[in-house]
């Protein structure tokens, strides 16, 4: 019989492949070299290094990352050694929109705009970022994305326009927001890509929100654009979690321990994707499996500026979570581990 190991933090899937399958649940943190060695599969998210130093000498053949990034498995060591990784892109897409919505509304409250008067950079266009280029532009801000993998593959710009270099980015734009994977290598690499001279070109008083990766933005460098008062930083992915910089959370304007997208919504359809990837790759009859009993599903809609600025509060009160992970950033793990899922409602 097929045997699963699974991040016991991946919500909605007990019970779920037993009939199928073994199962085993361990803490993603935990999960070794012994606990996969007679295992076919994993399920994980990005707490769990999947590398030759796990995978080796076990006899894993497929990874379902229940997660929209990849950067926690060494995607080579996988296709050498023929397991196939599967993620869960775009699950959380309308979760990290909805976060996204609740920094510009607390940000226009504290510091007196209105969307007609800014341009929004999205630096990244995938899932997140369109979603994040077309809403703002519904909401009245002026968008510009950059992109340059999308922009040479001649795909299409989400908010119309054209695509405009990171360097354009920061001298036009009063709110940057980061949505890119991260990487190492290549032209393109993204890595430190908002490092010192990023921060040298932007406008004073830009708005820099990344829930990326925390690795796309330098936090040293971010660190000095604050407190130089070149910018105002909104952070919901940190380098080296759990152990983030505290002078960087401190002076930030509004922080998050990385639960941009966890939303109920969010979390099932990663754990469904998740779940189908398996079944696909087993012969299992799962491939339209989704947890309808626990979780509503919401229908997505388009949402006035007025509108979500006075109701997401309601369904996300992002002053009080920041407040929290200052009050107590050694707790940044158990926060996030024990985040209640918000509700999706646009």
């Amino acid at each position: 019989m097929v045997k699963i190991v699974i991040d016991n933090a991946i919500p909605y899937v007990k019970g779920v492949l037993e009939p199928f399958c073994r199962v085993s649940y361990i803490d993603g943190r935990e999960i070794g070299p012994g606990d996969i060695r007679d295992a076919d599969a994993l399920m994980v998210r990005t707490r769990t290094k999947c590398d030759a130093t796990l995978l080796s000498g076990s006899r894993v053949k497929v990874i379902a990352t229940a997660t929209i990034g990849f950067d926690h498995i060494d995607t080579e060591y996988c296709r050498s050694a023929g397991i196939l990784v599967t993620t869960a892109a775009g699950c959380n897409a309308r979760g990290v929109l909805q976060w996204f919505g609740a920094a510009l509304a607390y940000a226009s409250g504290v510091q007196g705009w209105r969307p007609g008067d800014m341009t929004i950079g999205v630096v990244g266009a995938g899932n997140v970022g369109s979603l994040s280029a077309i809403y703002g532009r519904l909401w009245g801000f002026r968008v510009l994305c950059c992109d340059p993998p999308r922009e040479k593959s001649g795909l299409p710009v989400p908010a119309g326009e054209v695509y405009v270099p990171l360097a354009e980015i920061a001298r036009l734009c009063n709110i940057v927001t980061f949505h890119t994977p991260l990487t190492f290598d290549g032209p393109d690499a993204t890595f430190h890509m908002a490092g010192a001279g990023f921060f040298e070109r932007v406008r004073p008083g830009t708005v820099v929100l990344n829930a990326s990766r925390g690795e796309v933005v330098d936090p040293q460098a971010l660190f000095r654009a604050v407190t130089n008062g070149l910018c105002t930083a909104v952070i919901d992915t940190w380098e080296h979690e759990p152990d983030i910089d505290t002078g960087l959370l401190e002076n930030a304007l509004l922080a998050t321990p990385h639960i941009a997208g966890y939303t109920a919504q969010g979390k099932a359809n990663a754990s469904a994707m998740s779940v189908a990837a398996l079944s696909r790759f087993f012969g299992l009859p799962l491939d339209d499996w989704y947890p309808y009993d626990r979780v509503p599903q919401v229908v997505p809609r388009a949402i006035a500026w007025d509108d979500m600025r006075c109701t997401v509060p309601l369904y996300f009160d992002i002053a009080a979570q920041s407040a929290l992970l200052k009050s107590h950033p050694e707790d940044f793990e158990s926060i996030r581990t024990s985040y209640d899922y918000r509700q999706e409602y646009f």
